[in-house]
């Protein structure tokens, strides 16, 4: 039997990382549907649980940064595989931050027990299926090294802005008809901000898969400053 090549190390070892990325990513989307879940339910036990998966999550992005590193310093890895490398450093520390948003959504849940939600929580449920959907092909499409892809993905953001945006307007105009609402506004409001952050972290991955595959670092998601000032007026 033949000895495995250096090159087939380093691709079994990228592959691995590969997987954990795929695994952690997978323990995030959960932990936001099951935030989201136990908001809705308004299940204390459940929120608390998320801050014990919160902790798998970090735990994976640990062990993925000492792989990463590890890779680096003993496989003398071609420039190609080192913007991968990179990627992979850049996907999983996204990602774990986004396991920070579901475990504020939970500690949101834990704050407002059982008082009866106001009415604009109905259009958070679908806003974060969106964003899990959005991070689950983006996720998909790193493995794949699909820049097609990826360059699309970041266009359903505009679907998650308009979410908060009903959402921030019919919190303001409820706070401002009953004062007493002010307090479960505002964390409603900071559930709808945590899920539009998790929607541009995702953009954030898109970007890496552009590089990667290309070369190039790229902006998917132009604000209007940006737009206006790329116009040649």
């Amino acid at each position: 039997m033949s000895a495995i090549s250096p090159r087939e190390t380093l691709d079994r070892a990228i592959d691995e990382l590969l997987k954990q990325v795929v695994e952690q990513s997978s323990l995030v989307e959960n932990s936001l549907r099951d935030s989201v879940g136990a908001l809705r339910e308004q299940d204390v036990d459940q929120a608390k649980s998320i801050y014990i998966a919160d902790r798998q999550i970090n735990k994976i992005h640990f062990e993925i940064e000492e792989n990463v590193i590890t890779l680096i310093a003993t496989q003398q890895p071609m420039a190609r595989d080192l913007r991968l490398l990179a990627a992979i450093l850049e996907v999983t520390t996204e990602l774990e931050r986004m396991g920070d948003y579901a475990k504020g959504i939970a500690r949101i849940t834990v704050r407002i027990g059982k008082a009866e939600l106001l009415t604009p929580f109905e259009h958070i449920p679908p806003m974060a299926e969106v964003c899990i959907d959005m991070l689950h092909r983006a996720v998909q499409a790193f493995v794949e090294r699909d820049a097609e892809a990826a360059r699309a993905i970041p266009e359903e953001d505009d679907q998650v802005d308009d979410y908060f945006n009903t959402i921030y307007r019919e919190l303001m105009e409820q706070m401002i008809s009953n004062p007493t609402f002010v307090d479960q506004a505002n964390h409603l409001l900071w559930v709808g901000h945590n899920l539009e952050r998790v929607a541009d972290r995702v953009t954030n991955v898109c970007e890496r898969i552009v590089f990667v595959v290309t070369g190039k670092l790229l902006e998917l998601d132009r604000t209007d400053d940006e737009w206006y000032a790329n116009e040649p007026w």
